[in-house]
């Protein structure tokens, strides 16, 4: 795979990303770091994790996967250097006061703080892409389809946020920043007062963009591709839904992680429509002589918006599937049934 650049940063890397928000509750240490030793052993030289993983999210287990990559890194000398070490700062609370309280609103103390919190987890002294991991102002994410002025809350402003990162970039704790789950205007926004202040600059943005949810094309393409900002594609499988598992069972009767915890088929994933969406997709897969991962890794692989795919596993095996499709190519023929899928459909999962 050759690496892939991440915005107007400095930093290269892998066009496949290993997520780790499983570490730690769905997979226990020594099988996380047998992952990672395979990822790279793979090509994968790309990680992601955040201060508030492992998911589901719990304050007994809060900061568990950045632990337990630090643990790895210190067992293996070098292998530091070998890697891009991406994480991310939790916005407000969302119902884990244990983070920050539930008056948080990412001022500069909060993101200083939660960095330095970050870098002695993962036991490294820079992380080379520390990211905005949900906006502090009222914007519509997690399922939520529809923007809502009468909900602003009081919440430190863009520049406020953009001097915290400046500072940890200038003391060497960071090397490139980005953002995650944003808009088109919160994307625009802190280009613009970058650039106007000399401040740094968003590299990416990593949002969710997968079959059952395209939403990303609504603007948010454009505008990434004018300012030059890279897209992180996360859930890539829908949370396992384009993985085929749950197509015979329901959500609620396999053993993936919408089976195993309760909380997650109540957000937009586990709405019927995505499911209903999903065994559309994956029956195509099928009829095209693909598996339902491979039709829907290979639509991020090969899609000209998205710079590295995140990938989220719970054992080697998984991952080796996952690395497995980077080699699949859809034809015309088939995007064009994918796209009549979505026209149909369109994003149920947004």
């Amino acid at each position: 795979m050759t690496p892939v650049s991440l915005g107007r940063s400095p930093l290269r890397a892998s066009p496949i990303c290993l997520g780790t928000m499983t570490f730690g509750e769905q997979v226990a240490e020594p099988d996380a770091h047998r992952i990672l030793d395979r990822a790279v052993e793979r090509g994968i030289d790309f990680l992601d994790a955040a201060e508030m993983y492992p998911v589901p999210a719990r304050a007994e287990t809060c900061g568990a996967t950045e632990t337990i990559i630090g643990r790895w890194l210190a067992a293996r000398p070098g292998m530091r250097q070998r890697i891009v070490l991406a994480t991310k700062v939790a916005g407000p609370s969302r119902g884990m006061p244990w983070i920050r309280g539930d008056q948080s609103g990412l001022t500069r103390a909060e993101v200083i703080a939660a960095c330095d919190g970050s870098l002695k987890r993962l036991q490294t002294e820079v992380i080379d892409l520390y990211q905005l991991h949900w906006p502090a102002r009222n914007v519509p994410v997690f399922g939520n389809l529809y923007f809502d002025p009468t909900k602003d809350r009081a919440c430190a402003a863009i520049d406020e946020q953009l001097d915290a990162l400046d500072t940890l970039v200038k003391a060497g704790k960071v090397r490139a920043v980005g953002l995650s789950n944003e808009s088109p205007w919160g994307v625009h926004e802190f280009v613009r007062l970058a650039d106007e202040r000399g401040l740094p600059r968003v590299a990416t943005v990593q949002n969710p963009y997968c079959l059952i949810n395209r939403s990303y094309e609504n603007a948010l393409d454009e505008t990434c591709h004018r300012l030059g900002v890279s897209l992180l594609a996360y859930s890539p499988l829908g949370f396992g839904l384009l993985s085929g598992k749950y197509d015979e069972t329901g959500l609620a009767g396999d053993h993936g992680r919408m089976a195993i915890f309760e909380s997650m088929r109540k957000q937009r994933w586990g709405r019927p429509e995505s499911l209903a969406a999903a065994r559309r997709y994956n029956a195509l897969a099928r009829e095209h002589g693909l598996t339902p991962a491979q039709l829907a890794l290979a639509f991020c692989y090969r899609n000209w918006r998205v710079a590295s795919t995140i990938i989220g596993v719970t054992s080697v095996a998984q991952l080796d599937e996952c690395i497995d499709a980077w080699n699949v190519q859809l034809s015309p023929e088939l995007l064009a049934a994918i796209d009549q899928v979505r026209w149909e459909l369109r994003d149920p999962a947004q």
